[in-house]
């Protein structure tokens, strides 16, 4: 399932914004807004999406659309975690 990872939003942005943005362009599965120890915003958010192609377009078209005043950064996300930590939590005990 990809997940986009949406920079540069205003510290004021909810999850539930973010969703109805991106709910244009196909199911939105969840959204994740990076918070702080204090619930504040940090300016970043990741967006599940199950359709790669409706991903895509969501990166296409929101890449650059304002949000509060603030141009968005819009990518596919990609794990930066090396392969043994990203599994992790997969393997049996």
């Amino acid at each position: 399932m990809p997940r986009i990872f949406v920079g540069n939003l205003p510290f004021d942005a909810r999850e539930a914004d973010l969703r109805n943005q991106f709910e244009a362009f196909g199911q939105v599965t969840s959204v994740t807004l990076a918070t702080d120890g204090s619930n504040r915003s940090r300016g970043f958010a990741f967006v599940a999406m199950p359709s790669l192609d409706d991903a895509d377009e969501a990166v296409h078209r929101m890449s650059g659309h304002v949000m509060g005043g603030r141009p968005l950064t819009v990518n596919i996300s990609v794990d930066k975690r090396p392969a043994s930590q990203s599994n992790a939590g997969n393997q049996s005990r």
